[in-house]
């Protein structure tokens, strides 16, 4: 028994006098219901990575076995070797004008001829073992990392762009008069090299895509145009913090241009590993990050099917102070650089109120759809839409130090359900252990706006969950080694291996994938019993040419990758069901015979049902699919 497992045990024994949830928490192997499944699979694998959209990646990809996809290749927006296509025009992107209110439509000046060249931005330029990554040293890179196999180590030694921060990126092939659509990042840019990464808001995100009902068409009854993404990069990127606009402000002040446009090419040999997956298992190419924008409010949005609201930090809605409280109106006499927005600055909006900035466009907007999705907003709550620090530090704590921190959450999560049902759970993070020692070292890999059970009060105020539901990577490898599995794990990739733009690379992401199924194979019977779901967080502000269907105010946003690994997943199957993070909470619920999380979260969403004309389009929308069609049990 690893040790992990034997300290759970002598902690079942501590706290027999504690409640039945917490008993449970504590159970050495797991919960009494946890075999209790639908289906084969008894244990449910969940890996988050970072920040690709699915054309990002699958751009070019061609199934096997009559498979059918939607990318840029099939819809013919690039040819098979990544040059423009004979369908070109239907990715061209576009200039804009916003200079009085917010608009997530905003009035069209003209088309790009060629795009804002694409920019460095925070890339790194050079390797060292000071400021990794990438490593000089492959000692140094080995300690840092035990996330990936040692002949894997060498990727954290490369990719170094080998020029300056915040300039052209020269690696790419006539960078400075790309045609105005999606281009081909290889290979001057490999899936093997850091780069610059595009702007992911919220309120950015809605103006990128581009939606309006004027704009919709049979196969695009949403109107979601995705024609504005350098536009809005080069106008306001990661936003304005509340400070003024920079005097001189041009398209190159943002340090951005057009890095949202690139992907890369799966038939010149980027992306082995995914395309290996791909060729073997089954994948989504109609799978979307639930929220508009980042990091942290799509993975509260996976943990929760919900978002999560500004509070007194006792359940109860609160007002949250001035510079955090979004506002996407342009500052007088600039184009769309947004009064009060930014990692410094506005994440929160009440949208309940139409009166408040940013709101009712969007309000407006899912109001004309045909089918109405309701906003999904209380009264005189202020939801947050970006990335804030969780209200508790790892040993329980409640963080005070930090100005942008939402306070402890009241809101209820998967964890919830799985602990009143009896079902084991796990969030695997990496970098944990170092987290909780001291929260602030900043050479600790760990994603705490990643964990959306750290901003729970339920499971941070309770010693025995946060000690046995919380834990690091080693944690998983011993578990996987020992066969005592929890029924459900969400998997967290620090920031060396999550594949991020500019602090990781998505060829390391695809190594931290293989340690793990590599050693799941390992164990013959824990493999058969286990399916596997590798994702995205979002698509980090990369373009995308899928259907969007808005299921409320906070989105859905652009497709990403979702790949399914099972010995029930196998063929190479291409699943266009519509579907996005709260699905995986629908398969969870579906297998195990689960409720809903609660009465507003979004597995309440029906499964989709679709016209034989058009797969990707639910006819009864709002829907998401739970991705049972994923398997052939």
């Amino acid at each position: 028994m690893s040790l992990r497992r034997m300290l759970f045990a002598g902690a079942s024994i501590l706290s027999l006098a504690m409640s039945a949830v917490q008993s449970l928490a504590a159970a050495p192997f797991g919960g009494p219901n946890d075999t209790a499944t639908m289906t084969p699979i008894k244990h449910v694998i969940i890996i988050i990575g970072e920040n690709r959209t699915f054309d990002h990646v699958f751009a070019t990809y061609q199934p096997g076995n009559g498979q059918t996809i939607l990318n840029l290749l099939s819809e013919g927006i690039v040819n098979a070797d990544g040059t423009p296509g004979p369908n070109f025009a239907a990715a061209l992107q576009d200039r804009a004008s916003v200079t009085k209110t917010y608009a997530i439509s905003p009035a069209f000046t003209h088309p790009y001829t060629t795009l804002p060249p694409p920019n460095t931005g925070g890339t790194p330029e050079v390797a060292s073992n000071k400021t990794p990554p990438p490593f000089a040293t492959l000692a140094a890179a080995s300690v840092a990392d035990p996330g990936l196999l040692p002949g894997d180590i060498h990727l954290l030694l490369t990719g170094a762009s080998g020029l300056p921060t915040n300039t052209v990126d020269t690696r790419i092939a006539n960078v400075r008069a790309l045609p105005p659509g999606p281009f081909r990042l290889s290979p001057g840019i490999s899936d093997d090299d850091y780069a610059n990464s595009p702007v992911h808001r919220f309120y950015q995100m809605w103006q990128q895509v581009d939606c309006s009902v004027a704009h919709a068409t049979a196969s695009n009854p949403t109107g979601c145009k995705m024609d504005l993404f350098p536009w809005v990069e080069v106008t306001v990127s990661a936003g304005s913090n509340g400070n003024p606009q920079p005097s001189g402000f041009n398209w190159e002040s943002t340090d951005e241009g057009a890095t949202s446009m690139g992907f890369f090419d799966m038939t010149d040999g980027d992306l082995a590993f995914f395309k290996k997956l791909a060729d073997q298992f089954a994948i989504g190419d109609n799978y979307h990050q639930a929220v508009m924008g980042g990091t942290g409010a799509n993975h509260i949005m996976l943990g929760s099917g919900d978002a999560f609201w500004y509070s007194d930090g006792h359940g109860n809605p609160a007002t949250p102070p001035a510079n955090e409280i979004e506002n996407p109106n342009p500052q007088p006499q600039t184009n769309n650089y947004y009064v009060q927005d930014g990692y410094s600055g506005g994440s929160y909006s009440d949208c309940a109120d139409t009166s408040q900035p940013g709101v009712a466009p969007i309000v407006d907007y899912l109001r004309s759809l045909p089918y109405h999705p309701k906003p999904n907003c209380q009264p005189g709550h202020y939801y947050l839409l970006n990335n804030y620090d969780p209200g508790y530090f790892g040993n329980g704590t409640v963080d005070t130090k930090d100005t942008f921190t939402i306070p402890p959450s009241s809101t209820p999560t998967i964890a919830d359900v799985l602990l009143a049902h009896g079902i084991s759970w796990t969030y695997f993070g990496e970098g944990w252990n170092a987290y909780v020692q001291d929260p602030e070292n900043p050479t600790d890999v760990y994603c705490n706006i990643c964990n959306p059970f750290q901003y729970e009060t339920k499971i941070m105020t309770n010693p025995v969950l946060r000690t046995n539901d919380i834990q690091d990577t080693t944690s998983l490898y011993n578990d996987i080694a020992d066969n005592v599995l929890p029924a459900v794990s969400f998997v967290k990739p620090g920031g060396l291996n999550d594949g991020h733009p500019e602090s990781s690379k998505f060829d390391i992401f695809g190594a931290f994938v293989k340690k793990i199924l590599l050693e799941l194979k390992d164990q013959p019977t824990l493999w058969q019993s286990t399916a596997v779901f590798i994702t995205t967080d979002e698509g980090g502000g990369y373009y995308d040419s899928g259907f969007v269907q808005p299921l409320d105010f906070f989105g859905d946003g652009t497709r990403i990758p979702l790949i399914v690994v099972s010995p029930y997943s196998e063929g190479g199957r291409v699943v266009h069901s519509y579907s996005d993070h709260v699905s995986l909470l629908k398969f969870i619920e579906a297998n195990w015979h689960l409720p809903t999380v609660s009465s507003r979260s979004r597995d309440n969403l029906p499964n989709p049902a679709t016209a034989t004309s058009n797969s990707y389009v639910p006819t009864n929308g709002p829907a998401i699919d739970n991705l049972m069609d994923f398997f052939r049990f």
